[in-house]
């Protein structure tokens, strides 16, 4: 009876109460260290859940999951600085790593000399050979358009990751090769809703060429591994419905539902909060290492 009783108690939770229960206060505490970060962290989930008309109908718990993976990661959750964002599909909230948060992550991890990413204007490939891994780029070769301008017309996009002990490696898709990826990874992108495929089509172009070429040739820190494995995903926090406690929130027991490849999706907008708030609210603009 106990326990059913704490059921019904936790399933009427909004997601105010929940970011302000003690339990998870104290863990993303842990997670962020400085008492004034994870309160500006508090703040701007808050108001990103409750000032988002899609994210009001989504379950609170996968609001609070996308959240806590976005701290364990020491993201922010702020979308116009493009580190990561909660985005509502249907009744369930998901988390997305932005490209600049994919970035951070590399940086962070040591492993990485240099790294570049860029769009490829039409020209500018002057050599390509994927059985070898052979690509050449000519910066100065873009072509002109009708009017003698540098043209706009992006033909896909390259990466390429230096690391410290030496490897290296250069992949580019094809602007058709992002868009059929996205097209099967993201049912918001393939039916047109609102989201950042749409909203920043570059960006997610960027991040999802460089996530591939990370994630298929470059070592992982813990951090990265957790941040392509709960990418685009509802954040499942696995507490049988019963009052929260530390152990349900760690990263470690959470669980990954892809939603986005689900068929029922409705339309999502990433509502934007004050950037002047600093990266977790906290008017605090530094890097969380």
């Amino acid at each position: 009876m106990a326990e059913q009783k704490q059921s019904t108690e936790l399933a009427k939770l909004n997601i105010n109460d929940l970011m302000h229960s003690p339990i998870v206060v104290k863990k993303l505490q842990d997670c962020l260290i400085d008492p004034k970060t994870t309160n500006g962290f508090i703040s701007s989930v808050i108001s990103v859940a409750t000032s988002n008309t899609y994210l009001k109908k989504c379950q609170p718990m996968t609001i609070l999951g996308a959240a806590m993976v976005a701290a364990t990661l020491q993201l922010p959750i702020v979308p116009t600085l493009g580190m990561a964002y909660i985005i509502p599909y249907g009744t369930q909230a998901q988390f997305q790593i932005g490209y600049k948060g994919l970035l951070q992550l590399a940086m962070r991890s040591g492993e990485f000399k240099n790294i570049i990413d860029e769009p490829v204007y039409k020209g500018q490939l002057v050599k390509k050979n994927k059985f070898t891994g052979e690509y050449v780029f000519d910066e100065d070769a873009r072509e002109k358009d009708k009017d003698g301008n540098p043209t706009t017309e992006i033909i896909g996009y390259m990466a390429r990751i230096d690391l410290v002990n030496g490897f290296s490696k250069t992949i580019f898709w094809t602007v058709d090769e992002v868009k059929d990826h996205a097209t099967k990874f993201s049912q918001a992108y393939q039916k047109g809703y609102t989201s950042p495929w749409k909203s920043d089509f570059d960006a997610m172009a960027r991040k999802t060429v460089l996530k591939h070429l990370i994630n298929k040739y470059a070592p992982k820190t813990i951090q990265m591994e957790n941040a392509i494995r709960f990418d685009q995903a509802a954040v499942k926090i696995n507490n049988n419905g019963t009052m929260l406690t530390e152990e349900d929130l760690d990263i470690n027991a959470f669980g990954a539902d892809y939603v986005d490849n689900e068929p029922q999706i409705q339309d999502a907008t990433a509502e934007e909060v004050d950037p002047s708030k600093g990266l977790f609210g906290d008017g605090d603009n530094g890097d969380k290492q």
